[in-house]
């Protein structure tokens, strides 16, 4: 029999002060069997730095034609591709060419300074991919405070976030490995 997802329910509130973006949202999301709380609370991370009425969560793990989240737009070209890992320079080269904008988020701080070493180089061409990294004591902390009902506060402002679930609140410096070119 197979393992069937984990269904989480998050109201999020996202203070933007750098983008001017104030949301009260609700989001769904299913944690796929094969995936850690670490990474679907970077989603939520991910979901919170990009708010957005039109951003949303694909199938992820399930589709690997999809990214982790997307804004689309009504002639349903992609204006925003989030991905999360450590993919290969194929699939980041896919994202850019289907997407304006595509934000990699990278994690787990051994696996992502080798890939940084390697694969940061070649990505460079890719004028419209910004990568993040985000340490893993922060996913750790995010994960600890997670649960199948949860309240988010997100306030960003000059590139520091302040994530709160629940009683927890945990200080974000996102490190940016590359922006997008402007």
């Amino acid at each position: 029999m197979a393992l069937k997802a984990t269904v989480y329910k998050a109201s999020i509130n996202v203070a933007d002060m750098s983008r001017s973006v104030y949301l009260d949202h609700s989001v769904t999301l299913a944690q796929h069997p094969s995936e850690t709380e670490q990474r679907m609370m970077l989603r939520l991370l991910a979901w919170t730095m990009y708010a957005d009425e039109r951003l949303q969560f694909t199938k992820g793990l399930c589709e690997d034609t999809e990214p982790e989240l997307w804004i689309k737009n009504y002639s349903d070209e992609i204006e925003l591709w989030v991905e999360l890992g450590l993919p290969d320079e194929k699939r980041l080269k896919k994202a850019c060419t289907q997407a304006k904008e595509v934000v990699l988020f990278t994690y787990d701080d051994n696996a992502a300074s080798a890939w940084k070493a390697s694969m940061l180089n070649k990505l460079f061409p890719f004028k419209n991919l910004t990568v993040i990294n985000v340490i893993d004591e922060v996913l750790d902390a995010a994960a600890a405070a997670s649960s199948r009902t949860m309240a988010i506060q997100a306030t960003i402002e000059d590139g520091q976030i302040w994530f709160s679930v629940g009683d927890s609140v945990i200080a974000i410096q996102p490190d940016v490995w590359k922006t997008a070119a402007a």
